[in-house]
């Protein structure tokens, strides 16, 4: 449902402050310590303001959506997984949009976003220091794609 809103975000977007929905443990203190710490620009979009806790987006209209506080992905998760600079994201593809959310740390960070706007390529190396600001607790067994952007 919370993912809903954020597709509806990307789709919108056009006022000044980002109407997001919060994460349910948007409130946790390691999501003030992945706030603090993401880009002021990703992938040359600038970043704007949002209405809630632990937040963030990016581009006019919102190309990319960051959410900290997400549910933890099961170990038992089917999605695809991939790696960047570190940071392992289960992957779910959209028609318009591609949702990912860290794994193997809590709280988990979630990213939204339009592959046809902005390219995974950038949005995740872009986002790797700010997630690992939350500590990996385990790694995905299994990657589709490793990929190190350093």
């Amino acid at each position: 449902m919370a993912a809903a809103s954020a597709v509806t975000l990307l789709a919108a977007g056009c006022a000044p402050v980002v109407d997001v929905e919060p994460a349910p443990k948007a409130n946790d203190p390691r999501c003030a310590d992945v706030m603090v710490y993401l880009p002021e620009t990703l992938s040359g979009l600038a970043r704007r303001e949002t209405n809630s806790q632990a937040t963030a987006a990016w581009g006019e209209p919102s190309a990319v959506v960051v959410r900290c506080g997400v549910d933890t992905p099961s170990t038992l998760a089917t999605q695809p997984c991939v790696t960047a600079n570190g940071v392992d994201w289960l992957a779910v593809e959209g028609g318009d949009h591609w949702t990912l959310t860290s794994y193997g740390r809590t709280p988990a960070v979630e990213v939204l976003f339009d592959p046809n706007t902005v390219p995974s390529s950038n949005v995740l190396p872009e986002l790797a220091a700010s997630v690992e600001r939350v500590p990996a607790q385990e790694e995905c067994l299994s990657t589709e794609r490793e990929t190190d952007f350093r």
